[in-house]
């Protein structure tokens, strides 16, 4: 076990999501979904940037082309990485108005994928969301339904596995994947906690095929086998970390968001830390991240 009891970016984020390492910048993204927010960092010199928009970006994925590709509360879309605007591309689920995009990654072949929730859902309530696959053509996918919370998104190191999440159901599910065409087996559930401390939220796939899973409300983060057996725990002084990234120059480090969301005033006062983001030297390398192609 490794204990985190300081962080690297003051950040204060209400709902920090999302982190991306942009390699070309060397430097960190990421999302603050509640406050309309994205934040760059760069890990040289320690400057950070932040935009603010009219609209809840919920994910980001380096563009080949430049800029990103991005998920919005209600639409997929481009932002050019220096404006206040975002293009859209497409609004999926303009039928489903209490329906947001949640967590979204650029996968292999240069797809980008993102996944919807319901926030708020009342209990008993089948689950409203989904998760789709935006092409090079702008040809939207439904790839997956029945998703109460579509979150954390990975790839194993051969591009043969796909990773998705959802948080409420306490499992991240694992998918036979086809790199060229983008298509997924049926899902089986790989890593299923009921009983242990918090829910699994935005997670990374290490260079070793190593699945870390940020534990939203659970003080830590945890490196998972391929197989689903727990190897190591970071524990954070904060209860909601929200994901995780690696990045660096040498893509050994990790980075952790996390969130003051959930906390009222006393706890804030307990967890001056929440909403920071924090990084540390895991020992293993991580994968680069894929590029959408569109």
């Amino acid at each position: 076990m490794t204990q985190i009891t300081e962080s690297l970016i003051h950040s204060q984020n209400q709902l920090g999501e999302g982190p991306l390492w942009h390699a070309q910048e060397q430097a960190l993204y990421w999302v603050d979904i509640h406050q309309k927010r994205v934040e760059r960092y760069t890990l040289a010199d320690g400057t950070r940037r932040t935009t603010q928009f009219e609209t809840a970006v919920t994910a980001l994925g380096v563009r080949e082309a430049g800029g990103f590709v991005v998920s919005t509360a209600d639409a997929l879309g481009l932002w050019d990485g220096a404006s206040d605007q975002v293009k859209v591309l497409t609004r999926p689920e303009a039928a489903l108005p209490l329906n947001r995009f949640n967590d979204g990654a650029v996968g292999p072949a240069g797809r980008f994928w993102a996944g919807s929730m319901q926030e708020d859902l009342p209990a008993g309530q089948p689950a409203t969301g989904s998760l789709y696959s935006l092409d090079a053509a702008g040809e939207v996918r439904k790839k997956e339904s029945d998703l109460f919370i579509s979150n954390g998104l990975g790839w194993s190191p051969d591009k043969r596995k796909m990773y998705l999440t959802d948080s409420t159901r306490r499992t991240i599910y694992q998918y036979d994947y086809d790199p060229a065409s983008g298509e997924i087996g049926k899902r089986i559930p790989l890593i299923h906690t009921p009983d242990e401390p918090g829910v699994p939220d935005g997670l990374a796939v290490d260079g070793e095929g190593c699945i870390w899973s940020a534990r939203w409300g659970g003080w830590k983060v945890t490196r998972y086998d391929p197989a689903g057996k727990p190897m190591r725990e970071l524990t954070l002084p904060v209860e909601h970390p929200t994901s995780c990234a690696f990045g660096g120059p040498d893509l050994n480090l990790l980075f952790i968001t996390s969130a003051w969301t959930p906390l009222d005033a006393a706890a804030r006062k307990e967890q001056p830390l929440a909403g920071d983001v924090f990084c540390v030297e895991v020992g293993v390398r991580g994968q680069g991240v894929y590029a959408f192609s569109g």
